[in-house]
């Protein structure tokens, strides 16, 4: 493992006790962050910080990310935050558009956009005061290309795009950096939303010929979180093993 320093930095991960944000989690402690998860799932919020509390100062608090009042509590709890990573996200299960339900549509599109809006809208006033602050998007491939049979995962992930853009002109002279990542498939627990021909058709589209690791993820986010990432923001990295290459 590459060591990125990371020293006296704290990072906020959403989503972060599982899969993806565990990984991430994981990664900044051991690049000397202090590492806040907010998760909605308080069972496996509590384990994910009782296991990671090994590798440094870790903490979590149960937040639901769609609500803006539960959102600016957790904000003011937290003295400081250099470093928010926007990971949470569900995929609503697949279906064409005219057979998905409004309602799964409506809650894709709360969780995996409306909740990083919420998130920014509270966090990036207190990174201002600071004068520095990077933030991550985790968005996806498919809010690149579309994916079938997942209108509405691919419309918040190409909507979490655009906000990454606009977030981070609006503070590119503050010391703020926003950026996005789009990664292919990862097997993780989302998996247990898809179909098998959903995930068949995704692995099939990458010129590797692999599942996506939940650490090469990690490693992408905490360079982007560091003061080595410079001079990139409102940027779009992939991490899809070939499939998109602009």
């Amino acid at each position: 493992m590459n060591q990125i320093d990371l020293k006296g930095r704290v990072a906020v991960v959403t989503g972060g006790a599982q899969g993806i944000g565990y990984a991430i989690s994981e990664r900044l402690l051991n690049s000397g962050a202090s590492v806040v998860i907010w998760d909605i799932d308080a069972a496996l919020l509590d384990a994910a910080c009782r296991s990671l509390s090994a590798l440094g100062p870790v903490s979590g608090a149960v937040v639901e990310l769609t609500d803006d009042a539960a959102v600016a509590a957790a904000t003011a709890a937290q003295p400081r935050i250099d470093i928010l990573v926007n990971n949470a996200g569900i995929t609503g299960g697949n279906a064409t558009t005219w057979e998905l339900d409004p309602a799964v549509w409506r809650r894709v599109i709360e969780v995996n956009l409306i909740a990083p809006y919420l998130t920014c809208r509270h966090v990036v006033p207190h990174m201002i005061q600071r004068g520095w602050g990077r933030i991550v998007n985790i968005a996806s491939v498919a809010g690149k290309e579309g994916n079938p049979n997942a209108s509405h995962y691919s419309a918040s992930k190409a909507g979490l795009i655009a906000l990454t853009k606009s977030v981070a002109k609006e503070t590119a002279t503050k010391g703020i950096l926003v950026n996005a990542i789009t990664p292919a498939v990862a097997k993780t627990a989302m998996f247990e939303q898809m179909t098998q021909a959903h995930i068949d058709y995704m692995l099939g589209k990458i010129p590797m010929g692999r599942l996506l690791e939940v650490q090469e993820i990690a490693a992408m986010v905490a360079w982007l979180s560091s003061e080595d990432c410079s001079f990139s923001t409102g940027a779009v990295f992939d991490i899809t093993g070939g499939r998109a290459t602009y």
